[in-house]
């Protein structure tokens, strides 16, 4: 049975009626829609400590410091936001009028599309919160880019996504996975897309970043989520940025571990035939579901289990791991491009090759579909590296050069080959 799902001034009007509740909204970047909404549902004064918008750098630099890295739209900034104000709470409100009270302190940092619509919309929001007086800190951010085009749409969204999470903070902080569901509540699909969650507190206990961003994807909020060796959540964008990316691609389907000597292999050859220095490659590996999300439904906790399972065991291999969606090779490559990489490598292998280059494994328009395939992967700087095959039975071994393709796709074949988008892994040794 689904639960009722509270429209935007319900969910403000709730927490301002709650006469626990109290705290601070601090928004830099596109008005203060989340503060709006309290203010606009009624009884503000039950739950609004303070509202305030240090959009002059000069004045938030006097507020939360100066940012090294000279980019306000980020984590380290929602970071500063949050903390200052949660002291600044602690700090005033600490007579007794206020000891019954659980402190909040919200924080967005966003940019919104500019006028020549150049720019990439994107913003942090988050919140620390108590749910009891005086009690323990917990914190709830998360990342998202906005997808409308039009400035008033993407502040709605960005106001209707603060007033979720500070209802989700307080009243759905015991299911992280109906809490994290609630985000995108009276939102229209497309509008927004969140593609980094962490969590941390006493009331997230035993919760870590890759079971809660594979509720993102689950839900198809994010087609894709980033996981350092050490099983912290990143964005991609800013792990691989402007750097030459070396991709081996698995499926959570397969029985055994990826072979990573092998992958080294490869990534010494692309090394080698690029000219490219240690520190300016990327190395990780990929997990994709293939869609099999979506038979992780609400009661079947196993399956995600499994999934964050086998990440944690990659990870233990010490390379980074990307959990994705895709099933085909061109939307990876789409996605990787929003990391403007120097170049992308991908592993594959020759029974992969086959099956995309020969006819009939697709229904019908093979030439069309094949040609919107290659374009669409090729014009990102992309090169397929080609494990060989081995014939068991003739023990032939079979390369891109070998492989045989369908006449349809055959001059399209050679001119890859060629042309060096497809390349042989060399110097593979199999047994006797």
């Amino acid at each position: 049975m689904s639960l009722e799902i509270l429209d935007t001034r319900r969910k403000a009007l709730t927490l301002n009626l709650d006469e626990q509740v109290y705290g601070t909204f601090a928004e830099i970047g596109a008005g203060q829609e989340v503060a709006r909404n309290f203010f606009t549902a009624g009884a503000a004064s039950g739950t609004v400590a303070k509202t305030m918008s240090a959009y002059d750098m000069t004045f938030s630099n006097e507020i939360y410091g100066i940012e090294e890295s000279g980019r306000y739209v980020s984590r380290s900034r929602l970071l500063k936001m949050l903390d200052y104000e949660y002291q600044l709470l602690e700090e005033r409100l600490n007579s007794e009028k206020y000891k019954n009270r659980t402190f909040f302190a919200f924080a967005n940092t966003v940019t919104t599309i500019n006028y020549n619509k150049t720019n990439d919309p994107h913003g942090w929001l988050g919140i620390k919160f108590q749910l009891e007086p005086k009690g323990e800190e917990n914190l709830i951010i998360f990342h998202v880019r906005l997808l409308d085009t039009d400035v008033s749409l993407q502040q709605n969204v960005l106001g209707v996504l603060g007033v979720n999470l500070v209802y989700a903070a307080f009243y759905l902080n015991h299911n992280p996975r109906q809490m994290v569901e609630s985000l995108t509540d009276n939102l229209s699909k497309g509008s927004v897309e969140i593609d980094l969650i962490r969590v941390s507190g006493k009331v997230f206990e035993g919760l870590d970043d890759i079971s809660v961003n594979l509720f993102l994807i689950q839900k198809g909020f994010s087609p894709a989520a980033f996981f350092e060796p050490d099983g912290i959540a990143r964005q991609a964008k800013d792990h691989m940025y402007k750097k030459h990316i070396m991709i081996l691609r698995t499926r959570f389907k397969q029985k055994n571990l990826p072979d990573l000597g092998l992958f080294e292999h490869a990534v010494q050859q692309y090394k080698e035939k690029k000219a490219i220095e240690n520190d300016a490659l990327i190395t990780v590996v990929e997990l994709t579901l293939n869609n099999l999300m979506s038979r992780a439904q609400e009661e079947d906790n196993d399956f995600l289990n499994n999934i964050a399972g086998r990440t944690r065991e990659i990870l233990a291999m010490g390379y980074p791991v990307i959990i994705t969606n895709f099933n085909r090779h061109h939307k990876l490559a789409k996605y990787l491009s929003m990391a403007k990489p120097l170049s992308v490598g991908i592993t594959t292998s020759i029974n992969n090759l086959k099956y995309i280059f020969h006819s009939e494994n697709y229904t019908s328009g093979y030439t069309d579909e094949l040609l919107a395939y290659i374009s669409d992967l090729f014009s990102r700087n992309v090169k397929l590296l080609a494990y060989p095959y081995q014939d068991p039975k003739t023990k032939e071994i079979i390369t891109s050069k070998t492989m045989p393709v369908s006449d349809e796709a055959k001059h399209l074949y050679d001119f890859l080959i060629q042309n060096g988008y497809i390349i042989d892994v060399e110097d593979v040794s199999f047994p006797e």
